[in-house]
């Protein structure tokens, strides 16, 4: 539902019905842009430089009209852009809807009168550490967009600019995340694909259905007749399948380049590698985790741990995968040695509540849970995901030996 020319209120990202809270959608994002007929300078040199304040206000709308400027607003209390539908951004774009929000800010879908087409604006909030940050993210979204042109998996960033205290960067607009897709298919299968940037030496460390998005929003209704007993004229009957499968990773905003030492905690919870919990340091196989639970999720629609606590957290993944091996549970460290016992996961003496104890006991065998899924290939994927959420990061596949695996080989080819 759309209101025209009233301020927007920040709104909270849509729960599950009866699951755990999700967190803030984020937006697309990689390509150096062009902005009012300028290329955009050097986005390392201009972070390291300080140009960056709160203070700084139109850095790369210098020479652009200001007919039309919407009234001077304060921001909310929390650095956020406030905001009429209907206003301009500029003299270029004009603010159509808003399609969500996240601890970054907000993000706006606009009408480009340039490029006569609509785009994704992600208008960060007026503080000054959020600023910084998204100036590193445009850094890292140009670095991939000089490398992405071939396979074009990652969202293009069309350009940034910064306007009234707000870095705002501008997007090709895409269709629904895969999350959305779900959430709006009443959480039954999807198709699967599979992308990673590792090649580039860049770890995402926030991979999760929200960031990725379908290519286009068009799908079409087929008969559901696994999950429905009903008869053709009810529509819990069908279910909703993408036209395209194609798909763009977004929020580049926590990716980090490899290096030593990394410990602290990265990842959304329900997408988090047992060494992060673990404090054993992470790298590339943090992301492959994430791909795991990410399938799973795809082909049962509902996420593998929904959990907001660590020791449980850990006993689904062994109630799914079986013990995690004595090898990684004698290195924790000191912060989740509490978890461990005698050589083995405090559970269940360590259970916080009965409720607790039966939100593990519920879950089946990863094989089992597949298989109440899956009908063809099950095997293959089973064989799949078993390399994916392997518990030692060194054990677990690579993203190129993942996409060599003969289930993805088999879904190419009947693509």
């Amino acid at each position: 539902m759309e209101f025209e020319h009233v301020t927007v209120i920040p709104i909270t990202h849509l729960d599950r019905p009866r699951k755990r809270a999700r967190f803030g959608w984020d937006v697309p994002q990689a390509q150096v842009g062009i902005f009012c007929g300028q290329e955009v300078g050097n986005v390392a040199s201009y972070a390291s430089s300080g140009a960056i304040s709160d203070h700084t206000s139109s850095l790369f709308v210098k020479g652009v009209a200001r007919n039309g400027s919407p009234p001077w607003r304060e921001d909310d209390k929390d650095g956020h852009y406030m905001f009429a539908l209907g206003d301009n951004l500029t003299s270029r774009y004009k603010i159509h809807s808003k399609m969500g929000e996240g601890t970054f800010g907000q993000v706006l879908e606009c009408w480009d009168r340039e490029r006569k087409e609509m785009v994704a604006i992600k208008i960060v909030r007026g503080i000054k550490k959020y600023r910084e940050a998204a100036m590193i993210e445009i850094e890292v979204l140009q670095h991939l967009g000089k490398h992405d042109k071939g396979s074009n998996r990652c969202v293009q960033i069309r350009n940034w600019f910064d306007y009234r205290n707000h870095i705002c960067i501008v997007f090709e607009k895409l269709g629904p995340s895969l999350y959305d897709f779900l959430r709006k298919n009443k959480y039954r299968s999807f198709p699967i694909d599979l992308v990673l940037m590792h090649d580039l030496r860049m770890i995402h460390t926030d991979l999760k259905p929200e960031n990725i998005l379908l290519v286009s929003s068009d799908y079409v209704k087929v008969p559901d007749y696994k999950n429905s007993s009903h008869s053709p004229k009810d529509i819990s009957y069908y279910k909703r399948v993408p036209k395209s499968s194609a798909i763009k990773v977004i929020d580049f905003g926590s990716t980090t380049y490899e290096r030593q030492d990394q410990n602290y905690i990265v990842s959304t919870r329900h997408y988090r590698a047992p060494e992060v919990i673990l404090g054993l340091g992470w790298s590339y196989p943090c992301d492959i985790w994430s791909v795991g639970c990410i399938l799973v999720e795809l082909c049962t629609g509902e996420a593998l741990f929904q959990t907001h606590e660590n020791l449980e957290h850990l006993a689904m993944m062994e109630r799914v995968l079986g013990p995690i091996p004595q090898h990684i549970l004698k290195r924790v460290d000191r912060h989740a040695g509490k978890y461990v016992r005698r050589g083995r996961l405090d559970w269940p003496e360590g259970a916080a509540s009965r409720e607790s104890m039966k939100a593990v006991l519920k879950l089946p065998r990863l094989q089992n849970l597949v298989m109440q899924h899956v009908d063809q290939s099950a095997g293959d994927l089973i064989h799949l995901l078993q390399g994916l959420l392997r518990y030692d990061p060194l054990d677990r596949l690579t993203a190129r030996e993942a996409l060599r695996h003969p289930f993805l080989a088999k879904v190419q080819h009947r693509r």
